[in-house]
């Protein structure tokens, strides 16, 4: 059975930090592409940042010198840091987890969320 867990999501001020978590269990995380994604109320989910097997890391425009996407294989988690956080980041943050060699064969996450308020 394939779980994505993700927690950290939370509270937090304009210019503060969360830093995400995203544990998966049932897939040989080391060759899957890992991502985070967001939804906010009313829009269409989007990509925040992605991170290869390889390490190979691209990122929103809108969260590029902000947010920084990491791996640890060796505990099958992604992490997603993310600093100086504005009130347009508040959003149920998702994470996938995508085989890249098969189309069709990605998981997800139940969301955690992330609000940016004073």
């Amino acid at each position: 059975q394939v779980q994505l867990v993700e927690s950290g999501g939370g509270l937090v001020q304009p210019g503060g930090s969360l830093r995400l978590s995203c544990r998966a269990s049932g897939i040989n995380f080391n060759v899957f592409t890992m991502g985070w994604y967001r939804q906010a109320p009313g829009k269409q989910r989007e990509l925040v940042a992605g991170i290869t097997s390889g390490g190979i890391t691209n990122y929103a425009d809108s969260v590029k010198g902000r947010f920084t996407i990491s791996r640890d294989n060796a505990k099958n988690t992604v992490s997603l840091q993310m600093n100086s956080l504005k009130p347009e980041d508040t959003a149920v943050y998702y994470c996938k987890g995508e085989y890249p060699y098969a189309a069709g064969r990605r998981y997800w996450g139940q969301g955690t969320q992330v609000t940016v308020s004073s």
